[in-house]
């Protein structure tokens, strides 16, 4: 579905992924590995088109994405939950959603349905809303879009713990019921390991390791992911 293929990307002069390689099939959980600052947040965002293409190749399925803007990616079927939520503030929850939403599988009684606390605040704007309500409507609003590649950016950072676990009862849902492919950047390995059929490690802006989750190693995870 999704691949990029010694992808390099700058910001100005400097260059932040060098030789970064990601293959993603059509259903499967991709769980996109590294230490801060190795460069996953770059490639997700080159990925949707928000950075160009340095250098490589860039593909979402069979189709180069290197000459279109993010709009157009995301009509193909790319759907972002950014790094921060990203909400929009001065909107309520019907609002946040409707502006997102385009015709497909997941429309508001679905979302609702995955996120139950989304309905009994979907008059609220979301500047009132928790940081968990934030993300989970952050990942609503990104399903609105009815989207074939799901991509998750630090979903469940900075969350209390029983949000974190909806959070990842939400994942395993998608992954459970639906045929959605799911690139997912997270630093907790055992969450991800009850989600994940593969893994991504980058290092320095380049792809390191790449293979199925349940081979990746402790010597591998202390070698690139340790502190």
């Amino acid at each position: 579905m999704l691949l990029a293929k010694k992808l390099c990307v700058f910001y100005g002069a400097s260059q932040v992924l060098f030789d970064f390689n990601l293959q993603i099939q059509e259903g499967s959980v991709m769980a996109l590995l590294g230490r801060n600052g190795m460069g996953k947040t770059t490639a997700i965002k080159t990925i949707c088109r928000m950075l160009p293409v340095g250098g490589g190749e860039l593909f979402f399925k069979g189709r180069s994405l290197e000459a279109l803007a993010s709009h157009q990616v995301a009509r193909l079927g790319v759907g972002l939950v950014p790094e921060g939520r990203r909400c929009f503030t001065n909107l309520s929850i019907d609002e946040n959603l409707l502006a997102a939403a385009r015709p497909g599988h997941w429309d508001f009684y679905k979302v609702c349905q995955l996120f139950p606390r989304l309905e009994e605040r979907r008059h609220q704007s979301a500047a009132t809303l928790s940081g968990g309500e934030q993300q989970m409507l952050a990942i609503a609003r990104a399903l609105m879009t009815n989207p074939e590649l799901l991509v998750l950016d630090e979903a469940t950072e900075g969350l209390a713990p029983l949000v974190r676990r909806e959070i990842w009862a939400a994942i395993a849902a998608l992954k459970r019921e639906t045929g959605l492919a799911i690139l997912v950047v997270d630093k907790s390995l055992k969450e991800l390991a009850t989600v994940a059929d593969e893994a991504t490690i980058v290092q320095r802006g380049s792809t390191v390791w790449s293979g199925a989750f349940s081979e990746l190693s402790s010597e591998l995870s202390d070698q690139y992911l340790g502190v």
